[in-house]
């Protein structure tokens, strides 16, 4: 299951209703565009070394996705078919959504844009 940066925080604050979802998660990924937006995130944080010491542990049980050429087939693909229905997205949301579908991997988010990209399950909490 990939994690937008959403589910990210809300797991990095103990959201309870992230635990159901996460424990029928074979494993947990995470895109590198949702690796710097976090990163950014706390950079800003009072909690900065308390949120880094957490992230640090759980890349240790987790894939990091990079962006490999394959998956700009994909962006296009979906920026297309977005800007054909008048319903962008935000840029670093295409490349999370082109993720998704090269690895048919389903997407924890609360960001319901993405269920305009067709072929994506969004699952909410």
């Amino acid at each position: 299951m990939i994690l937008d940066t959403n589910a990210l925080s809300a797991m990095a604050d103990d959201d309870p209703g992230l635990a159901a979802v996460l424990s029928r998660a074979e494993q947990v990924v995470l895109p590198v565009i949702v690796l710097g937006e976090y990163r950014h995130g706390i950079a800003q944080s009072r909690h900065r070394t308390s949120y880094e010491n957490w992230l640090q542990e759980l890349l240790n049980d987790c894939l990091v996705l990079d962006i490999q050429e394959p998956a700009t087939h994909y962006y296009a693909e979906i920026s297309l078919e977005l800007k054909r229905k008048g319903k962008p997205i935000p840029t670093n949301d295409l490349w999370i959504a082109a993720l998704c579908q090269q690895h048919s991997l389903p997407l924890l988010s609360r960001d319901r844009h993405f269920d305009l990209v067709a072929g994506i399950k969004r699952i909410g909490w």
